[in-house]
């Protein structure tokens, strides 16, 4: 497999980080974002609804807005950290979070990236159709929920020797 090599300002934490990953990875200003999208959406509808107002009820507008709001908020966010983890935005605190977890699971002989039942066919499947995906939320929101061993680092620096081959 060709991997295309991207320069980024910041040091590549994870090329295609699993989604539980991310969302532990959040700051509060990820948090703070979430907050934001879910409160701005109403609002604006709200506001709207004074400028020129509508003989409809406004509670159910402002309760699907509230939860648009909800969800956009959480995929601005979860873009956000993702952005980090690529090296794209600041992420010295990414990075020692990484190194920390990675290296414990390297010391408890534990596969770097989660442990996983599917065939290696398809857990490359599911990283390419998951690479890269948070750019796209806005066609199609999708996560990385499988456990693969692409994740464009070199494992020798969380203290995974590599593995010798055998001859036959």
């Amino acid at each position: 497999m060709h991997n295309k090599v991207v320069e980024t300002p910041y040091p590549l934490i994870d090329a295609d980080p699993h989604a539980s990953r991310v969302v532990r990875y959040f700051r509060s200003s990820d948090y703070a974002t979430w907050a934001a999208g879910t409160a701005a959406f109403p609002a604006a509808l709200y506001f709207w609804d004074m400028a020129d107002p509508s003989k409809a009820r406004i509670r159910t507008s402002l309760r699907l807005g509230g939860f648009l709001g909800f969800f956009g908020g959480f995929l601005l966010a979860y873009q956000r950290s993702s952005f980090r983890f690529w090296g794209w935005s600041e992420n010295k605190r990414e990075e020692d979070m990484d190194l920390a977890e990675l290296r414990q699971r390297a010391s408890e002989g534990k596969p770097l990236y989660g442990e996983s039942s599917q065939p290696d066919w398809v857990q490359g499947v599911a990283y390419r159709n998951s690479a890269w995906s948070q750019l796209k939320f806005r066609a199609f929101p999708r996560f990385n929920f499988v456990n693969h061993p692409h994740h464009g680092t070199d494992p020798a620096k969380y203290g995974v020797k590599p593995q010798e081959k055998e001859i036959e």
